[in-house]
């Protein structure tokens, strides 16, 4: 049983919490679910980001889809969206509130061009749906739908239900001018976190982190009148992630072990050009823990953990460069981010110095 629906204050709960195509793999024990998060301010809920079993977790969280005002994408690959095509079918179904405003996605823009061949490479790869590679949020939402036009169209002419456009209102996100933005050289160049969706709970603002070669990639932050979460995405070690959560209530933040994910790969070819980039685009527990202490975070959560059934030991480095309160939570554990306000029965930070 979950504690949110009883809790006062704002808090998240932590839908899923594994990183990568591989959430599975945790031997003797209850697989984590792809990454998701639920952002919970009164009766409202944002998502950010909706990884594999995301539908489901929010019913097992107790937290109805037609509460959801918000779906905030950090990036398009495919662990943090694959769920997105449930939510696009199954919430003809769960949103029977004809009242009830359409669910914002807010998300990237297409990158524009296909990324750089690794070094590694000994052939040029072909690329995938050449006409359009690197889709966006708006067109990646509209394909879906064609891909799923049979099942959509049956239920909209003979059972009445309404289309998804009716559901979700869907726009990329755009950049402020004059960044200096970049997706092949400067990815996350500085900047000012920047507006991206308000309503009468909750601020969000966004601000690009580096992920390359995935670009344009976010990190979010929500500030309500008692408290604030900033989430990462994933990314780097990045400055502007730090200017984002500069005094955060919570910062929940990706988490990899590089020697353990190597030992992944069998074939040399991807392995060297895999952990390239996992070096280049992700971050150790030292090293989230630093940006914690850096932002002077009331707290630090480590999610997105890769590879999902690591040791705890592994996350626990974190305690190491960052002085505050430091959760692993499980699927489905709770963490509040009020001003003032006690971690719920039964969650106690994993090192608290």
């Amino acid at each position: 049983m979950t504690e949110h629906a009883t809790r006062p204050g704002p808090h998240v709960v932590a839908l899923g919490t594994a990183g990568g195509p591989r959430w599975w793999d945790r031997p003797g024990e209850t697989p984590r679910s792809g990454i998701s998060t639920a952002v919970v301010v009164d009766d409202a809920v944002y998502l950010v980001d909706c990884g594999q079993g995301t539908g489901r977790q929010l019913a097992r969280a107790g937290l109805r889809l037609d509460r959801v005002r918000g779906l905030f994408l950090t990036h398009l690959h495919s662990d943090h969206v694959v769920d997105l095509a449930a939510l696009l079918l199954f919430g003809q179904f769960e949103r029977k509130d004809r009242d009830a405003g359409p669910i914002a996605v807010r998300g990237p823009g297409s990158r524009g061009t296909l990324p750089p061949v690794s070094r590694h490479a000994t052939a040029m790869p072909r690329a995938v749906a050449p006409w359009n590679p690197t889709p966006g949020t708006v067109d990646m939402v509209e394909q879906l739908c064609a891909a799923y036009a049979t099942d959509l169209n049956d239920r909209i002419f003979d059972s009445l239900t309404r289309p998804p456009s009716e559901h979700y209102e869907v726009r990329d996100i755009a950049l402020p001018a004059g960044t200096g933005f970049d997706p092949d050289a400067v990815v996350a160049p500085e900047m000012e976190p920047f507006p991206v969706f308000e309503d009468d709970h909750v601020v969000v603002t966004a601000t690009l982190v580096a992920h390359p070669p995935t670009a344009p990639a976010f990190a979010f932050r929500f500030d309500t009148a008692n408290g604030s979460v900033t989430i990462s995405g994933d990314t780097a070690p990045c400055s502007n992630l730090e200017r984002l959560a500069m005094g955060t209530g919570l910062l929940l933040h990706e988490a990899i072990d590089l020697e353990l994910i190597a030992g992944r790969y069998t074939d040399t070819e991807m392995l060297r050009a895999t952990m390239d980039h996992h070096r280049r685009a992700h971050t150790t527990p030292r090293q989230a823990g630093r940006v914690a202490e850096r932002a002077g975070a009331g707290a630090l959560a480590l999610h997105h953990l890769v590879p999902a059934n690591a040791p705890r030991a592994s996350w626990l480095a974190a305690a190491e460069t960052f002085g505050g309160p430091l959760y692993v939570p499980e699927d489905l554990d709770v963490l509040p981010f009020a001003t003032v306000q006690a971690p719920p029965a039964g969650l106690v930070p994993e090192v608290r110095r």
